[in-house]
């Protein structure tokens, strides 16, 4: 079982941003920038492309509707969104608030609080 699955299991706290029956989002705990936030398919599979095309498709979808959510909440240029998947062995994809290209780069980090990050999650959600 990957820490996602213990996420959306509520077994390890998160600050939630969306769910449904599918896919489920929050914010990273290691932020590149504000609103640094994970889309997650419910389904545990290791790697985006082995998901089947619907659930690749839904999360997409879902993908979308969060950063716009991001995009009217945090101010950016653009919400960029990347694929990594070395980390957890869950499929996820990353929406990144962008003000500049390296803003994209996993080397730089901001900090926030607990406060912070609480405050956060209820903007971004009150904006879906």
């Amino acid at each position: 079982m990957t820490i996602f699955t213990k996420i959306i299991n509520g077994e390890i706290p998160c600050y939630k941003i969306a769910e449904d029956e599918n896919f489920f989002a929050f914010l990273d705990i290691n932020p590149n920038t504000k609103g640094h936030t994970l889309c997650i398919p419910k389904q545990e599979t290791d790697q985006l492309f082995d998901l089947d095309d619907e659930v690749y498709l839904g999360l997409m979808q879902f993908s979308k509707k969060i950063a716009a959510a991001i995009q009217k909440t945090v101010p950016c240029n653009r919400v960029g969104l990347t694929v990594v998947g070395l980390e957890v062995p869950h499929a996820h994809v990353h929406l990144i608030p962008l003000n500049e290209m390296d803003d994209m780069r996993f080397l730089k980090k901001v900090s926030m609080e607990k406060e912070e990050f609480e405050a956060l999650a209820k903007s971004i959600q009150a904006n879906l």
